[in-house]
């Protein structure tokens, strides 16, 4: 067998999000910052998985039952794509620049990667929509998370991307559902920096929409109308970034993240953040993914005095958002 190793990276949602819910349309970009998976022979039967400092030995189909640590992922993606561990004799080592539970889609870059490189072992031959749609059933169906579809396809197909997710609200991946559309802003370069700046709290996405899902699914007006309106400013925005009209685009991301703060999607560490970009002279702010913490994401022409302020007013690291490579996997002799 070849060592098999595959990456994959987080992302930021510039508008839209997170209507991708919804049956809505998104921009989002890559980060720089990428998560890892290594498949390689073992010396003991079964599925030796490493995260960190944690470490699991899997022997039988029994050792896949979830446990709330971080090799769960793992376990998790070999559930779903029916894999018996006392018929390998792998190691499957996991690493991560991306910052965990930050609203960047860490985990689920995680999963990309783990997923790429079972495809390459397996040869189950997915392709990217495949891969991104997989991805998703294993959150949803195994993990449990309430989530929609931007990371998962962000994750694959890398770059800064519109897209758009019509007729996949219901969130139960029919047959008969359409898949993504997934368009390349191909070869836009931004002028203007995007900053992200992460508030240190962690959270879980899934836990922050699924009180927002529940009021959705229940046909809350006020709720139907914000996420319907959110949709609309993913296509706004890919007019403004094809423009290059900065202006526009900062304050569609200044309504999205009002809509978003309405419905109690958002949180005083994010608000004080977004708010702290806006009075530096950002153009627009708002979350990059979940609220309740995580991560929030400004556009402006002077990186260096509004970073310098996310810093004093308490923003634990600043990224920059950098259109790059989704998931790529390789196959090396060892």
């Amino acid at each position: 067998m070849k060592r098999i190793s595959a990456e994959a990276p987080g992302r930021c949602g510039i508008a839209g999000n997170p209507s991708d819910m919804y049956g809505g349309s998104v921009v989002s970009c890559t980060v720089a910052e990428r998560a890892k998976c290594v498949i390689e022979y073992g010396s003991h039967t079964g599925f030796v998985l490493v995260n960190g400092d944690e470490r699991g030995n899997l022997q039988t189909a029994a050792d896949l039952t979830l446990r709330g640590d971080k090799l769960d992922i793992a376990r998790a993606a070999l559930t779903f794509l029916q894999v018996d561990p006392a018929e390998h004799n792998l190691v499957l080592s996991l690493d991560t620049q991306i910052p965990m539970r930050a609203g960047m889609a860490g985990s689920t870059a995680m999963l990309a990667a783990i997923v790429g490189a079972l495809d390459a072992y397996l040869g189950l031959g997915l392709n990217p929509y495949e891969t991104a749609e997989t991805m998703r059933k294993i959150e949803a169906r195994v993990m449990g998370v309430v989530c929609g579809y931007q990371d998962q396809h962000m994750a694959v197909f890398g770059g800064l991307n519109f897209m758009t997710f019509v007729g996949k609200e219901s969130l139960k991946q029919e047959d008969a559902d359409p898949l993504a559309v997934v368009e390349p802003l191909a070869g836009l370069l931004l002028p203007v920096p995007l900053i992200l700046a992460h508030t240190g709290i962690q959270h879980h996405s899934g836990t922050v929409h699924k009180s927002p899902r529940e009021r959705w699914l229940a046909g809350e007006p006020k709720v139907r109308q914000n996420y319907a309106r959110i949709g609309q400013l993913g296509w706004l925005a890919k007019k403004a970034l094809l423009k290059a009209d900065w202006g526009t685009l900062g304050a569609i991301m200044d309504e999205n993240h009002a809509l978003v703060a309405e419905l109690g999607g958002s949180g005083p560490a994010n608000d004080k953040l977004i708010e702290t970009a806006r009075s530096a002279g950002a153009y627009g702010a708002k979350l990059a993914g979940a609220g309740g913490g995580g991560t929030i994401i400004a556009l402006t022409d002077d990186p260096e005095t509004v970073g310098k302020a996310l810093m004093e007013a308490g923003a634990e690291t600043l990224l920059y958002p950098r259109p790059g490579a989704g998931l790529k996997v390789t196959l090396e002799e060892v």
